[in-house]
């Protein structure tokens, strides 16, 4: 059976700039590459995050919902980044040992969440 590795997960983009502007200041995230207003690649470490516009999506697309991961302790740092960019806290949910996942909404209306693993105790 052939190995499936996830390459990209990408949101559809109404407005290109405001949403790229958004994640890069929100979550710190640098641009790998633009290309115009139809496509934003941000550059991470083991994984790929995009945004397209509806003409580069495939067809139909709606929304995914990303989980990006942070250090239990850059939780609260990386919130007010994500309220002072115009991001939306919605949920937060501590899972005991797991960790926790707070999930929020972008200025498209897009949800994404943070998942922090929780410290050895």
């Amino acid at each position: 059976m052939a190995e499936v590795d996830l390459q990209t997960v990408y949101l559809v983009a109404k407005d290109m700039g405001r949403l790229g502007d958004f994640y890069a200041t929100a979550l710190g995230m640098p641009v790998q590459f633009r290309d115009e207003n139809k496509w934003t690649q941000f550059r991470l470490q083991r994984s790929a995050f995009a945004l397209s516009s509806a003409e580069e999506a495939a067809p139909g697309a709606v929304g995914a919902v990303p989980v990006f991961h942070v250090a239990g302790e850059d939780q609260n740092e990386l919130q007010q980044k994500i309220l002072s960019a115009g991001g939306q806290l919605l949920a937060q949910r501590d899972m005991g040992t797991h960790g926790v996942v707070v999930t929020y909404m972008d200025p498209e209306d897009n949800l994404f969440q943070v998942f922090s693993k929780s410290s050895p105790r």
